[in-house]
């Protein structure tokens, strides 16, 4: 039986220091909420900002959001306290559906934080994303993204950081990202040889909509899922460029009635108005409409 599609078209980080902009996530029309325990919250508000997440978990209501928390880094001194929380949280109903982990550099990571799920009795269900946002991760990311094929890693996204990128690398961010395009088509490969869903790093000028809008078009085509995004005024833009068009899924279901006609079965290729088509363009059409249809019970 398939995986059912689930779409990540945005993905809006919220601080989870802040209870009005967590309570707002709830009515949002972004694909996934992402309660932010690292950048967004001080050092000394650490522990007050991990009780209130807890809180807000507990109360629910996010669905059909799915709901992310990213914790402080692994080797910082709240990362233990960050994942018992986290684990707890996902036992009870409507539970967070994922953990992200910043800074992700290496497979064995992603196994280790399983075994620790595990031990803490987190939700079976319960997913790691892994942020990509490092050199050495740039360079390992199909061994991250393969992590995912071994029993207990529990990975689903990778999700790129390129603002780290540009502080560790001084590869600077440009309009089109030239200097980063092959690191992110090479994250795109990996995710897609592990299997896992890859997500687009932020847009740091929220107020550029048309600058937003191209950069969102442009990841859509390199073949991401979706964006991480700073702002809930950049939701709309971003939904719009990571769904399909509607002309493009008639004539993807069009294009799977062709293929689903008794005359042309166990053919691999049928004429279509003149010119060729494969039965592997019938797969690519079937994504689209699982995908377009995802977005349909989504709204």
């Amino acid at each position: 039986m398939s995986t059912p599609v689930r779409p990540r078209r945005s993905v809006l980080f919220m601080p989870g220091s802040n209870p009005r902009a967590l309570e707002k996530a709830r009515s949002l029309p972004a694909d996934a909420i992402v309660i932010d325990l690292e950048d967004a919250v001080a050092p000394d508000a650490k522990a007050q900002a991990r009780e209130r997440v807890a809180t807000t978990l507990g109360e629910g209501g996010f669905a059909p959001r799915e709901v992310v928390v990213r914790t402080n880094g692994v080797d910082t001194p709240w990362f233990t306290q960050d994942l018992a929380m986290i684990a707890a949280a996902s036992a009870k109903e409507e539970g967070p559906d994922a953990v992200l982990l910043p800074k992700v550099d290496d497979p064995e990571t992603l196994l280790l934080v399983g075994r620790a799920l595990e031990a803490l009795g987190a939700a079976p269900s319960l997913r790691v994303w892994a942020m990509i946002e490092t050199p050495i991760a740039v360079l390992r990311a199909l061994d991250i993204a393969l992590a995912a094929k071994n029993p207990g890693s529990r990975l689903a996204v990778l999700a790129l950081g390129t603002n780290d990128l540009s502080k560790e690398t001084g590869a600077r961010i440009v309009p089109g990202r030239a200097p980063m395009a092959s690191w992110l088509s090479h994250c795109v490969l990996a995710a897609r040889a592990g299997g896992v869903g890859v997500l687009d790093a932020v847009w740091n000028d929220f107020r550029d909509v048309d600058g937003f809008a191209r950069e969102c078009r442009e990841a859509a085509d390199m073949g991401f899922d979706g964006k991480t995004l700073i702002h809930p005024d950049q939701i709309g833009p971003c939904n719009a460029a990571f769904s399909p068009r509607q002309e493009e899924v008639e004539a993807a279901r069009a294009l799977i009635a062709l293929f689903d006609r008794p005359e042309h079965a166990g053919k691999g290729v049928v004429q279509v108005e003149g010119r060729m088509v494969e039965r592997m363009h019938a797969d690519i059409a079937r994504k689209t409409v699982a995908l377009a249809d995802a977005i349909d019970r989504r709204n």
